[in-house]
C-alpha cells in the first residue's frame, strides 16, 4: 500500500508540475483559449491512465488462474506438489512475506507469480517445469518468482504502466489542441476539429511505442533483480545460472566469450522485449 501510495503521490506531483510549467510558458492560456481545459484533462489523464493498471492488478490472481487453468494446492496430492509448498514457505520466510498461494498447472516450463499485494500473492509452476528440471533448478526458479513477490514487481510495473499511460493520454491530447489550433487558426468555427482527432490518434499510438520500450527496459531490470534474489535466497548462485542455462537451451556454466556477444544483440526487438537474452541473465549472475 505504501509503494502505490508514493507511486501515485510521485505521479501526481509530475503532473503539477507539468501544469505550473505550462501555465509559466503561457501555453496553457493558449490552449485554454482554443477549448482545452488542462487542470480537467489532468485529472481525466490520471483517472483513465491509472484505471484500467489498477483494476489489472487487483484482479490479477484470479485471471492468473483462469487463464492458465493453475491449481492452488491447499492439500498437497503428492510428494511433488507437498515439495513445492514447502519451498515456497521456506522462500517466503527467508524474504520477509506472507506465504503466498501455491499452485500449479499443465503447460511448457514455465512458473509465474502474480498478486496486488505482498502477503497476498499467488506463485505457479508449470507441470512441464517440474518435468524437465532438477529439483534444485525447479527451486531456483521458484525463488526468483517470490523474489518478485518480495521486491513488490508486480505492484512497481503496474504503477509505472499506470504513469506511462496517463501521460500518453495527456501529452496527445495536448499536442493534438494545439495542431488542431494552428491549422483553424483563421476558422471562427469552436470545438475540436479533425486535426485534433487524427493528431491525438498518432501521437497515441506513437507515444505508446515509447512508453511500451520505457515499460520493457523497467521489466527487463527486474528480472536481474529476481535472479539475484533468488541466488541470495538460495545462498548461492550456480542453481540459478544451471535453471536459466536449461530454460535458454544452453550448456550449464561458464558461457564462452562469443555466447556473450551473441547475446548483447541490438534491434527494435530487444527494446520491447520484457525479459533479457539468458545470456545476459546467466553473464550478470556470474559476475555478481
Amino acid at each position: 500500500m505504501k509503494r502505490i501510495l508514493l507511486f501515485v503521490l510521485t505521479n501526481v506531483a509530475v503532473m503539477a508540475v507539468l501544469l505550473i510549467t505550462t501555465r509559466i510558458l503561457g501555453v496553457d492560456r493558449f490552449l485554454t483559449a482554443n477549448g482545452l481545459n488542462m487542470t480537467a484533462l489532468a485529472g481525466f489523464s490520471l483517472v483513465i491512465g491509472f484505471g484500467g493498471a489498477i483494476i489489472s492488478l487487483l484482479i490479477s490472481k484470479p485471471m492468473a488462474k483462469f487463464s492458465t487453468g493453475a491449481r492452488v494446492i491447499n492439500q498437497p496430492q503428492n510428494a511433488d506438489e507437498a515439495w513445492i509448498v514447502q519451498t515456497v514457505q521456506t522462500f517466503a520466510s527467508k524474504a520477509g512475506i506472507g506465504m503466498p498461494e501455491v499452485a500449479i498447472y499443465d503447460g511448457a516450463p514455465n512458473a509465474f507469480a502474480t498478486g496486488a499485494f505482498k502477503n497476498s500473492a499467488l506463485v505457479a509452476v508449470s507441470t512441464g517445469l517440474l518435468q524437465s528440471m532438477t529439483r534444485e533448478e525447479v527451486e531456483a526458479v521458484i525463488g526468483h518468482e517470490v523474489a518478485h513477490v518480495a521486491n513488490g514487481d508486480m505492484v512497481t510495473m503496474t504503477l509505472i504502466q499506470g504513469v506511462m499511460n496517463t501521460f500518453v493520454v495527456f501529452l496527445s491530447r495536448v499536442i493534438g489542441y494545439a495542431v488542431d489550433s494552428f491549422l483553424r487558426r483563421d476558422s471562427n468555427s469552436s470545438g475540436p476539429g479533425i486535426g485534433y482527432f487524427v493528431t491525438t490518434i498518432v501521437m497515441d499510438i506513437v507515444l505508446g511505442f515509447l512508453a511500451a520500450i520505457i515499460v520493457a527496459w523497467f521489466s527487463r531490470q527486474r528480472e536481474f533483480r529476481a535472479d539475484a534474489g533468488a541466488a541470495q535466497l538460495m545462498g548461492r548462485k550456480q542453481p540459478m545460472i544451471n535453471a536459466l542455462a536449461r530454460l535458454g537451451g544452453l550448456t550449464p556454466g561458464e558461457l564462452p566469450k562469443t555466447m556473450q556477444a551473441l547475446g548483447i544483440s541490438g534491434g527494435l526487438g530487444k527494446l520491447f522485449s520484457t525479459h533479457p537474452p539468458m545470456e545476459e541473465r546467466i553473464d550478470a549472475l556470474q559476475k555478481l
